[in-house]
């Protein structure tokens, strides 16, 4: 008989969940790496192995100007975002900015609402018709601007991801060495000089880490896009691999997985990167100091209202706007020059969400997706990241198995699950149901969850379960009674979010849409070519309701989106 306590079974147990992580996360890669390798789709007879799809992608002009485009969009948002979230990262944190717990709440909002809600919103807003343009032509004679040009759509995508980088940003600076800053402080520094001799430094490796992770949201970038590039032809990877079938007049499966693998290996190629440059500054940049010992908040004297102006105008160009623009149009039945507001007002696109049946199904299923699926990925999430802290040798490569989602955007996720239902005959019966959104969702946000959960196991000690060990008690009954209850905190924070991401998720869906399992992310992508402004605006508004409604509510538990 075996002694107790014998690490075997829990080695051989991780070694397993390894398996399995490997399997859910590499077979959608490897079944696009297949098919991009075939010259006709994987079920055709007459396909043979070729690199006929990667030369026709390499000679199409399309697609080069497609990723020329991505990147000066990840270039606008680098330019964008770092600046204006590390600004407001250390205006909340450090300094005396009226209303800064406000403004807190106010910068995260934006990272739970989708970004294709939020493109549809500017053009309500500051599009040709919108009603910021109308009231500024009005006032000028003209509109100074266009949304529907590269350098806006990168400027609005930047504005739109300023929330990212201030939360990496805002949490380094919380963990800055006080006593340096107080010791500028003493020396006679102002507010602006602390910031750039001493927090900036400090913090460098957070500005670089969003830097990169600005560029790779660039080439991931998919529903700004297409609200605001596809109509006047502006493409970049992500819709052109959305568009490809369109371009090619065929159903070009070995073409579309050939972009896919392009998508895949650039995020990976910037993932590499930013690991690396991180290694390199770890130990040389040391952020965290006197943790007990704080300072007080730098005065911005005169000028503390003038900062939070500031603020206050980039939500409400960013964010209120914009949201308010989309539902505002759900509650119209048309806009433009000279319409009466009062003639035009109705309730019914919401009537026609609950009148029709695919629309109904579309609030349910995300409802079903987000509650249910999230708690079976919780699951899954809670288990990875006991293996990474207790797993030894294999914690390591499930750490990084568990991170390549990260890597994956949505939209090629979603076309793998696609093509890994049809290829894989007993994953078949799934494909028309929502446990194949489930399980997409699952793999996609795998990075997120992992990290929300190893997060909390690092804040809980193991006394309890050490106890109940030498008690008698077998590992998985000591964990369950010792060091379960104890996560119940951690573990319902992270579903809040988890069941927040999962209700705002659109392009993972796209592939997957079936009748049936309609979720309303999807639902307004497929709905954008059909024009139906006004009942996509009513989905989207009750979609932000959903978002809203949740994130009070996690916010008023102390809920905050950590590991992102």
């Amino acid at each position: 008989m075996r002694p107790r306590g014998r690490p075997f079974p829990r080695v051989q147990a991780t070694a397993l969940l390894t398996a399995a992580v490997a399997l859910a996360v590499l077979s959608p890669i490897g079944i696009l790496l297949y098919q991009s390798l075939l010259t006709a789709p994987f079920f055709a007879p007459t396909k043979r192995l070729a690199l006929e799809a990667y030369r026709y992608i390499f000679q199409d002009p399309y697609f080069f100007e497609a990723l020329k485009n991505s990147f000066l969009i990840g270039l606008g948002m680098v330019g964008v975002a770092v600046p204006l979230g590390s600004l407001f990262a250390f205006l909340v944190v450090k300094t005396d900015l009226p209303f800064a717990r406000l403004f807190e709440l106010l910068l995260l909002a934006p990272i739970f609402i989708s970004a294709i809600i939020l493109g549809i919103g500017f053009i309500v807003a500051f599009g040709p018709a919108g009603f910021v343009s109308s009231l500024v032509e009005g006032l000028f004679g003209q509109v100074p601007w266009s949304i529907y040009t590269l350098p806006a759509i990168a400027i609005i995508a930047g504005l739109t991801h300023v929330p990212y980088v201030y939360l990496y940003v805002a949490s380094t600076i919380q963990n800055v060495d006080a006593s340096l800053e107080e010791a500028a402080r003493v020396a006679g520094a102002r507010p602006f000089q602390v910031a750039v001799s001493v927090t900036l430094p400090l913090v460098r490796p957070a500005l670089i880490y969003s830097a990169i992770l600005m560029l790779l949201l660039g080439f991931e970038l998919f529903g700004l896009p297409l609200v605001l590039g596809d109509a006047k032809g502006i493409m970049v990877v992500t819709t052109y691999l959305y568009r490809i079938t369109a371009i090619t007049g065929s159903s070009a499966y070995h073409l579309m997985a050939a972009v896919s693998m392009a998508i895949v290996f650039i995020a990976l190629s910037l993932v590499v990167l930013q690991r690396y440059l991180l290694g390199r500054m770890e130990g040389r940049y040391v952020a965290i100091g006197t943790r007990g010992y704080r300072t007080e908040r730098l005065s911005l004297g005169r000028l503390r209202w003038v900062w939070a102006t500031l603020l206050a105008l980039y939500l409400l160009v960013a964010v209120v706007l914009p949201v308010l623009g989309v539902v505002f149009r759900s509650l119209v039945v048309s806009w433009g020059p000279g319409v009466e507001l009062r003639e035009v007002l109705t309730l019914a696109h919401y009537g026609e969400i609950f009148k029709l049946p695919n629309l109904s199904r579309a609030v349910t299923n995300t409802l079903l997706v987000s509650a249910f699926g999230g708690v079976l990925a919780l699951g899954l999430y809670l288990l990875v990241a006991l293996g990474i802290q207790r797993g030894q040798g294999w914690g390591r490569i499930l750490d990084y198995l568990s991170g390549i989602p990260r890597a994956v955007p949505g939209l090629v996720m979603g076309l793998a699950f696609l093509w890994l239902f049809l290829f894989v005959k007993p994953l078949s019966p799934i494909r028309g149901t929502l446990l194949s959104l489930i399980l997409a969702y699952t793999v996609v946000w795998m990075p997120y969850g992992v990290r929300l959960l190893t997060a909390a196991l690092l804040q809980v000690g193991r006394e309890m379960e050490e106890a109940g060990r030498v008690a008698g008690a077998t590992p998985v009954r000591a964990f369950l009674t010792g060091t379960l209850p104890l996560l119940r905190g951690g573990i319902l924070a992270a579903w809040f979010l988890l069941f927040i991401q999962f209700v705002r998720e659109y392009s993972t869906g796209v592939y997957l849409l079936t009748a049936g399992t309609e979720v309303l992310g999807a639902q307004i992508v497929a709905l954008w070519g059909t024009g139906a402004v006004e009942i996509i605006a009513a989905l989207a508004t009750v979609q932000v309701v959903i978002v809203g409604a949740v994130f009070v509510l996690a916010n008023r538990l102390g809920v905050r989106p950590q590991g992102l």
